[in-house]
């Protein structure tokens, strides 16, 4: 079997200070491992510590960890990272242990965890483990329960995981830039029994909004609500990965939300149950079927559902605006206007302008035109039918039958089977019947002879008589 040594370098992760380990054993720091790979890594089976069922990060990676006389410790490094949002642009972001997200941590219930924090950045942080339950002195309110982590310096956390469920990471120091900038992480804890809610497939990721002008790298840590790029673990479509799974699979996705709205997650193709919240997993008896939950700022939810259905199904944020990508809120619409006459003039001036909008923003995923350095299209991504025409929090879940136990890799396109496929209709189309009324009958009113004159009468004093 694959040590998780052995996997993180076969992924193009970088193990530093691994010798640390050998010579100078429990007085050194666990090794830091580091990651600018924006891959979704599969899952790997613990090799020490109690065991679990590991999850998978969509585009992102678990961190690893070393077993020091029953404590498990992990080393965490906020840190300056490059994130790749999607092919052709790259995000000047803070984050830890070289990503943004930074890495999952998984443990296990009642595990003793020790996690030693690195500040490499320019200002202080700390980190709050949010919806654990911990002594108040690990909560990491930087000013209220420790004192903040100074650049340059190191502190360590300690505390029980008492519970199961599913939870973040994040500063609480100078909290609108630098998780504006993308500090932030994902936190698992495994049941102590492995068959316990046990799942097929986990998968796990975060929400976030940036607001990156185009030409720009850098986020724009001021904004409040306009934001123009939304993602899934800091990528943005085409650039999310697609979640493979074999039909018949209990697929589990857990999802956090650190934006700065509330976001309603829509399934095609499926209808799931709520089973986890913020609080721990909620009673079998309290769930519902649904196909969208709303997942409110600062919440997580688990939701499972069985994967049944055959095909390529949507998986995104069913706010219309967060599926387009580098948004320009002061874009006028143009649906309807005749940009004949206008365009022939400003071309004289700009050669290559062209008309868009008359006839809704669609036709844009089917222009090649030229974007500013380090951008994206607004929609974007091919399927096998043509352009997808999205953006943002958008992804696909991927079900066939062939995909085996264990496998993560992306079996392609889906092909339908004949006769379960919308097609275009060839034949004559009847004449549309049109009606002369504007609806005013719907709700009809008796008039009064001349009700439709209007008089008008001056205030008094303003008529001249007093």
């Amino acid at each position: 079997m694959t040590s998780r040594r052995d996997f993180f370098i076969q992924a193009g992760m970088v193990a530093l200070g691994a010798s640390a380990i050998s010579r100078v054993g429990a007085a050194s720091l666990p090794e830091l491992v580091v990651s600018s790979s924006a891959k979704t890594a599969p899952p790997v089976l613990p090799t020490s510590g109690r065991p679990f069922h590991p999850v998978v990060t969509l585009n992102g990676w678990s961190l690893p960890w070393r077993m020091n006389q029953g404590v498990k410790e992990f080393h965490l490094v906020a840190e300056p990272v490059v994130r790749e949002l999607a092919a052709g642009m790259k995000a000047n972001l803070w984050g830890y242990n070289g990503q943004s997200p930074g890495p999952t941590i998984e443990v296990v219930e009642g595990d003793r965890v020790r996690i030693f924090v690195t500040n490499r950045l320019s200002e202080a942080t700390s980190i709050h483990w949010h919806g654990q339950r911990l002594p108040n002195g690990m909560d990491g309110v930087s000013g209220l329960t420790q004192p903040a982590i100074a650049a340059g310096k190191t502190y360590v956390y300690e505390f029980i995981a008492k519970r199961a469920g599913t939870f973040m990471y994040h500063p609480h120091a100078d909290e609108m830039v630098q998780m504006a900038m993308g500090m932030y992480g994902f936190w698992v804890t495994h049941p102590k029994d492995t068959n316990f809610m046990r799942v097929d497939r986990d998968f796990v990721f975060l929400l976030n909004n940036f607001d990156i002008e185009p030409g720009s790298a850098t986020p724009k840590v001021n904004t409040m609500l306009d934001f123009n790029l939304w993602g899934f673990n800091s990528r943005v479509f085409p650039g999310i990965d697609s979640l493979h799974v074999r039909q018949g699979d209990r697929v589990r996705l857990r999802v956090g939300n650190l934006t700065m709205t509330n976001h309603p997650i829509h399934l095609h193709g499926h209808d799931f149950v709520v089973t986890g919240t913020d609080g721990g997993w909620t009673p079998p008896a309290s769930r519902w079927p649904e196909v969208t939950v709303d997942i409110g700022v600062g919440q997580m939810r688990a939701i499972e559902f069985d994967a049944t259905e055959l095909g390529d199904w949507s998986l995104h944020c069913h706010k219309s605006h967060h599926t387009m990508n580098a948004m320009g809120h002061q874009v006028p619409t143009m649906i309807g206007v005749d940009q004949r006459g206008i365009a022939e003039k400003i071309s004289r001036l700009i050669p290559d302008y062209m008309a868009m909008g008359e006839r809704g923003m669609g036709e844009m995923t089917e222009m090649d035109m030229p974007l500013p350095d380090n951008t994206l299209p607004m929609m974007t991504g091919q399927g096998p039918y043509g352009s997808v025409a999205m953006g943002g929090m958008f992804t696909v879940l991927k079900v066939r039958r062939e995909q085996k136990p264990g496998d993560y890799s992306d079996p392609g396109w889906y092909r339908h089977p004949s006769g379960t496929q919308a097609w275009e209709w060839k034949g004559s189309l009847p004449e549309p019947v049109t009606s002369e009324s504007a609806g005013g009958q719907s709700m009809p009113t008796e008039r009064a002879p001349g009700a439709g004159n209007l008089k008008a009468r001056k205030p008094s004093g303003h008529d001249g008589h007093h």
